[in-house]
Parts: structure tokens; C-alpha cells; sequence
């Protein structure tokens, strides 16, 4: 609570009432003989309950008790000159209407916000305003639309934050003579023009390709240099190539059946016959009918015909 709102408060419950003067005097006595003579059914009039959440002003010939704000609980008015007035103190949510703001980039917007507000001075709730509820309500939107005008786009949609403690502060300050405390301002929604969402979403898809192109781009070049290296190895051994060469082509083989007519590199044959080593169940082999018939293809001016021996596998390599 403010000084004001206190001092305020303070005179409200301190400072007498006045004197109801001689006409008044009068009423209040006729008004107790009629209790009197009325009595037990009087109470049905004369007393009130307030609940543990509510307090009650009273006004007196128009002037409010001395004491205040009455309750909880049950106490007594005097009929035809106590008019009660029910205050809730608990707290109050509403929402704020979506509003048409102009932001400071020159962008319409529409933007709703919820507050959550209760009243802390009864008294001061009725005497200084007439419809503390809807003063209240009618602020709020006020105060929406003149914080988000000093905002642009970008800082409403990312500092929703920053513009809630600031429309909290700015009502919260603004109600205080009215025995209102603000508790709470929340930004609920901002809803952007169709055209504006289409261009930003357009702008966001360019911004994701464009990075995929960035990473795709490094990918490429990474593999580029596995590659130059993976080949500056293979070069160091004069039979690598053929090697990978041949592996290449067992690879292609293994997929489907079929046949792959292909050069045989005949130095890397003569070197593993030279050498006596075999590569497993997939060791190429020249049988002595296969000398013969080169030496007969050779007269006849033929080429030579290596199969390969590869159990398990309908593929059929011919060179």
C-alpha cells in the first residue's frame, strides 16, 4: 500500500462523521421503537451476515459509520436509514479485448491481455470511484495500447515479459486512488496480418534452406578430402587400384544376378601365380586345360578366357 493510499485510507476510518443533527436523531429513534415493537420479527431486517471473502460499507443518512468497512460476520443495520454496500476482496480476473495497436515500425497488430486485480480499501473503492470494476477494465485497454505503440514488432513478440511488468507497474499505480491493487498482467496473444505471417514464413523457409545448402555444402567438401586422401594411399601400392578396382566390381555383382563382361588385369594374375597365394573360396584359377587352350587360341590368334570360381554366386565374370 502507497502513502496516499494509506493516508487516504487512514482519514477515511479516523475522521468523524458528523453530527446527524436533530431531524436525524429523530428518525433513529423512531427507527428503534419500531424494532422494539416489531420484535423477534425485526431481525430479519436488522441483521446482516458477511462472508470471510466480502466487507460492507454502511451509509447512514448518506454518511458512511464511523469504523469503516464492517464483517465478516453478522452485525446490525437500522432499516430506512442504513443502505449497505458488499465489497469482494478476492481477486478479480478479466480480459482485456483484442486491440488494434500501430507499433512504433508502423505494423497493426492485434494484441489481448488478461489482468488479475482485488480491492485492498473498501471504503475508498466507493467513495472515489463509481465502478471500480469497469474504471479498471477501461484502463487496462488504455494502457495496452499506449505501451505496445512505443514497441516494435520483434520486441511485442519476444519481450512479452518486459511489456507485463510494465502495464502491471503503469496500472497498478493508476488504480491506487481507488483502493485497487494490480497483481498481474499477462499478453495473451498477438495475432499478425495474413500478408505478414506469409512473408515471415517465406523469410524462415529461405533461412532453413540456406543453411541446409551451408551443410550440405561442408558435407561435400569433408568428403572430398576422404576421398584425396583415401586415393593418395592407394597409390602408394602398385596394386591397389586394380585391387579396388576388382573389389568394385564383386560389389556391383553381389546385387543381382547377372553377367559383366570386364578386362582382366592380367600382370596382377601372373603375380599371384608367381607368388602361390590364393584369395579364399574367390581365388581366380587357370586350369591346364585352360594353358592348353591358350596356346591353341594363341596359334589361332583367340583370346584367353578366365572364369572365376566363386562358389555360391550366379554371377558369371568373362573377359
Amino acid at each position: 500500500m502507497t502513502k496516499r493510499a494509506s493516508s487516504e485510507y487512514s482519514m477515511t476510518f479516523s475522521e468523524p462523521t458528523g453530527d446527524l443533527g436533530c431531524f436525524g436523531c429523530i428518525l433513529l429513534g423512531v427507527s428503534y421503537l419500531f424494532i422494539i415493537l416489531t420484535f423477534p420479527f425485526s431481525l430479519c431486517f436488522t441483521t446482516k451476515v458477511i462472508a470471510e471473502y466480502e466487507r460492507a460499507v454502511i451509509f447512514r443518512l448518506g454518511r458512511i459509520l464511523p469504523g469503516g468497512a464492517k464483517g465478516p460476520g453478522l452485525f446490525f443495520v437500522v432499516p430506512c436509514m442504513d443502505r449497505v454496500r458488499k465489497v469482494d476482496l478476492r481477486t478479480v480476473t478479466f480480459d482485456v479485448p483484442p486491440q488494434e495497436v500501430l507499433t512504433r515500425d508502423s505494423v497493426t497488430v492485434a494484441v489481448d491481455a488478461v489482468v488479475y486485480y482485488r480491492i485492498y480499501n473498501p471504503v475508498v473503492s466507493i467513495t472515489n470511484v463509481e465502478d471500480a470494476d469497469r474504471s479498471t477494465r477501461l484502463l487496462a485497454a488504455t494502457t495496452l495500447r499506449n505501451v505496445l505503440g512505443t514497441k516494435n514488432l520483434s520486441e511485442i513478440l519476444s519481450e512479452r515479459d518486459t511489456i507485463s511488468g510494465m502495464m502491471q507497474t503503469m496500472l497498478d499505480e493508476a488504480t491506487d486512488p481507488w483502493g485497487v491493487k494490480v497483481e498481474r498482467v499477462e499478453v495473451k496473444d498477438v495475432r499478425l496480418p495474413v500478408q505478414l505471417q506469409r512473408a515471415m514464413a517465406a523469410e524462415a523457409e529461405a533461412a532453413r534452406e540456406a543453411r541446409a545448402k551451408v551443410i550440405a555444402a561442408e558435407g561435400e567438401w569433408k568428403a572430398s578430402r576422404a576421398l584425396k586422401e583415401a586415393a593418395d594411399v592407394i597409390t602408394q601400392s602398385p596394386f591397389a587400384i586394380q585391387l579396388r578396382y576388382l573389389q568394385t566390381l564383386g560389389t556391383i555383382s553381389a546385387e543381382k544376378n547377372s553377367t559383366i563382361i570386364f578386362p582382366l588385369p592380367v600382370d596382377l594374375v601372373s603375380h599371384f601365380m608367381r607368388g602361390g597365394n590364393t584369395a579364399g573360396h574367390n581365388s581366380i584359377t587357370i586350369s591346364s586345360q585352360d594353358e592348353l587352350s591358350h596356346s591353341r587360341s594363341g596359334e589361332n590368334g583367340t583370346q584367353p578366357v578366365v572364369k572365376s570360381t566363386a562358389p555360391e554366386s550366379d554371377t558369371q565374370f568373362a573377359v
